[in-house]
């Protein structure tokens, strides 16, 4: 199957000067993410409670023993 012609928009090269990926591994992170990563962010305002991932996992376990029971009334 052929490809469908590109536009000239997709043929610009966009790469920033500034970028520079001349040490970079081609797919480092990507087992992690074939195995599943869900990304939140956190609200600014609560940052000070959450500061981390450690924190937010840990609140989260803290509730989902009720959350589990009202969900399964």
């Amino acid at each position: 199957m052929s490809k469908a012609p590109s536009t000239p928009s997709e043929d610009r090269d966009t790469m920033r000067p500034e970028y520079d990926f001349s040490g970079a591994v081609r797919g480092v992170t990507a087992r992690r993410y074939a195995e599943g990563a869900n990304v939140v962010v956190v609200a600014p305002d609560l940052l000070d409670v959450f500061p981390d991932e450690k924190s937010v996992d840990e609140a989260l376990r803290a509730l989902a023993p009720m959350l589990r029971r009202v969900g399964s009334s």
